[in-house]
């Protein structure tokens, strides 16, 4: 393991945030915080409990899972796109460093941002609602593998697109959609059975549900699926991104 190239990649990408500061992390943060006020005192003022939790602080979890599912794919995709674009992609798969070693680079920066941003709300919402996390560990664990996971996602999306406009479909189309219906600020036990079963089929409602856990110990479906959900993304990303590298798709081609 190429130490050195690791961790020069991941400097300069966590160069990058500091010289991107107001969109990397001001801006989510602001966008999060309207979240609250809106949700928490329109929508919280109809629905004051959900499950026994007042309802501004049971938005909390989905709406870190949402700035975190977003900025990681985001960070992740811009990080491998742009040497892309710019032709400088040729220079790192020239040097001595290993596929191994560029995707831990470009992803554990990725992923320690959205961590950051994640934290970072947390403490933010402590401002408008009271908050408790039972299982602080858990909490961490959830944050860890869905940012790790998401950031490797994002980092594929930068490989596969050949556009900005093809960089932000899935992200737009895709991703915050399925947030926003994977029970980020609702509990699936609130719908009728039918769109109950459906709603079980999107795999954000999975992620959602277990990061919630670790705060009020309340959970659509059980942690265990939850874990395991997580950990099957992960391998099939892991699995996509050896492919990758082994065919050279999009990248020597």
């Amino acid at each position: 393991m190429n130490i050195h190239a690791v961790w020069a990649i991941y400097r300069f990408e966590m160069a990058r945030t500091v010289r991107t500061l107001m969109q990397s992390i001001v801006s989510p943060v602001i966008s999060t915080s309207l979240y609250f006020v809106v949700f928490g005192a329109a929508i919280g003022s109809r629905i004051t409990e959900v499950e026994g939790v007042a309802y501004g602080a049971f938005i909390v979890p989905g709406l870190i899972m949402l700035s975190l599912l977003t900025q990681s794919i985001s960070n992740a995709s811009f990080g491998i796109y742009f040497p892309k674009f710019v032709g400088t992609i040729y220079e790192l798969l020239s040097a001595p460093v290993s596929p191994l070693e560029i995707v831990i680079g470009y992803v554990g920066a990725a992923a320690t941002k959205s961590i950051i941003l994640g934290l970072i709300i947390l403490a933010t919402a402590t401002l408008f609602v009271p908050l408790q996390v039972a299982h602080p560990v858990w909490m961490l664990v959830f944050l860890v593998l869905t940012a790790t996971t998401f950031a490797l996602f994002g980092f594929l999306i930068g490989i596969w697109a050949d556009s900005f406009e093809r960089l932000q479909i899935i992200p737009l189309l895709i991703i915050t959609p399925l947030v926003f219906l994977g029970g980020s600020f609702y509990s699936i036990s609130m719908l009728p059975p039918v769109w109950q079963t459906v709603t079980l089929f999107n795999p954000v409602v999975y992620l959602v549900s277990g990061f919630r856990w670790s705060f009020y110990e309340i959970a659509d479906v059980g942690v265990g699926v939850s874990l395991g959900m997580i950990t099957v993304f992960l391998a099939l990303c892991i699995g996509t991104a050896w492919w990758i590298f082994s065919t050279g798709y999009k990248i020597k081609k």
